[in-house]
């Protein structure tokens, strides 16, 4: 017999008892940046590989190692989009939607990376992202990050931290980057493999090394702080003020960083300790350099990412049981008869009762085993029709959660019995 086939290596199904809080994940965040006048905008999930080779980058571990790139039947590299960014970035240039305008744009939908599967880390993975564009000053910077505050209190998440840094301009940037690369050759002993090929290819990302045997010495590197200019300086502080007089906390963190040269100025992270070492449940920053490295004009532009499936592990170990949905009727249908009559009296039902979920048994079975699906459903009321109650022209409304009496009703009543019962 042939063996079953299974899903690939870290991509996983999303079953049915989950996709619930999932949905509520995703249309409370729809919600959120619908009140802050944000735009769906959808992209494919193919684009031509060089798209991510000059935005994120030849020399990442993304490019590199991480990629699922193949040629097509044309002979074009194509990739699985590993971001949203650049491909939001490109649809907006091809689009026609920078010139001489503001966007506030989001999008939802599956990413991919070949990396090992962990928890909070998976080869597909979904993200929700926001991208503005048009706006060069910390007004926006500071929007995104209190409107990422408001999604966490809509969730009903309180718990998770915010780091905050600044990477300063191209210029203040490169100054401190031949500072920080002079001070990690005068401790090239103590970098690991990793940091070394960063050393002349991305410096500023060995600042973010999880290796705890370079702690003591990243802790002595220099700080970027000392090359910022006054308008970096106002930028951050603006943005630090606003944050902290509308309430949200933050910590300044200078090892935070985005290791791209296209990253300018505002940089931040949402972490949490409940997901061991993949604690960023959102990140996000300025990019204003991107769009330019694209071949566009250049255009200011702020964003971030939110992870799905760490939101979405959050909130089940904040409440094992969020997101569980029951119905609300389920129809227990005894004979041929009866079942048509059901399934005609369900969609009356459904028309009375929008938003209320109404089950009408099918498959046939007996009474007993009826009640068991009516009880697994998690149905508050079982509406019973057999031979008797067809030509009486009546219903046994039976409940299933709560100490009532069993009651015959009137077919046609029953739409508003229901109602009101179920207010």
């Amino acid at each position: 017999m042939a063996k079953n086939i299974q899903a690939i290596r870290g991509m996983h199904d999303v079953l049915p008892d989950s996709t619930p809080l999932w949905q509520f994940v995703e249309r409370t965040v729809a919600e959120v940046l619908a009140a802050y006048g944000y735009r769906e905008i959808r992209m494919p999930i193919l684009e031509v590989t060089e798209l991510f080779k000059r935005s994120i980058g030849e020399v990442t571990d993304i490019v590199e190692k991480e990629m699922y790139t193949f040629d097509d039947r044309n002979g074009d590299s194509l990739t699985l989009r590993p971001e949203g960014t650049a491909g939001c970035v490109r649809a907006a240039m091809e689009q026609g939607l920078l010139h001489n305008q503001t966007q506030r744009l989001w999008y939802q939908g599956p990413m991919f990376r070949h990396e090992r599967p962990q928890k909070g880390r998976y080869r597909q993975f979904h993200q929700i992202g926001v991208e503005t564009f048009g706006m060069p000053g910390p007004d926006i910077d500071a929007e995104i990050i209190l409107m990422t505050a408001r999604i966490w209190r809509a969730l009903g998440i309180d718990d998770l931290e915010l780091q905050l840094n600044t990477l300063g301009t191209a210029e203040e940037r490169a100054a401190y980057r031949n500072e920080l690369v002079g001070y990690f050759e005068s401790h090239i002993d103590l970098l690991d493999d990793d940091s070394r090929r960063r050393l002349t290819s991305n410096p500023l990302r060995i600042l973010d090394s999880k290796n705890p045997a370079m702690r003591e010495m990243l802790d002595g590197a220099p700080a970027l702080t000392a090359h910022l200019g006054d308008a970096s300086r106002r930028h951050l502080d603006f943005i630090a003020e606003t944050l902290t007089e509308g309430g949200v906390d933050f910590i300044l963190n200078p090892r935070l960083v985005r290791g791209l040269d296209y990253y300018a100025r505002t940089v931040f992270e949402w972490v949490t300790d409940r997901l061991g070492a993949q604690g960023t449940v959102c990140a996000g920053g300025r990019y204003d350099g991107l769009v330019e490295l694209l071949g566009g004009k250049p255009a200011a532009a702020v964003g971030f990412a939110l992870g799905l499936e760490r939101l979405v592990a959050i909130l089940e170990e904040i409440d094992p049981g969020a997101g569980t949905v029951a119905a609300d009727v389920y129809l227990v249908l005894m004979g041929e008869a009866a079942s048509r009559a059901g399934l005609l009296l369900a969609e009356q039902l459904r028309d009375a009762l929008p938003g209320r979920e109404v089950v009408a048994h099918c498959g046939g079975g007996g009474m007993k085993a009826q009640f068991k699906r009516a009880d697994r459903s998690g149905a508050r009321y079982a509406v019973v029709i057999g031979d008797a109650e067809l030509e009486a022209g009546t219903v046994m409304l039976k409940p299933l959660r709560a100490d009532e009496a069993q009651t015959e009703v009137p077919r046609a009543a029953l739409p508003a019995t229901l109602q009101q019962r179920l207010d």
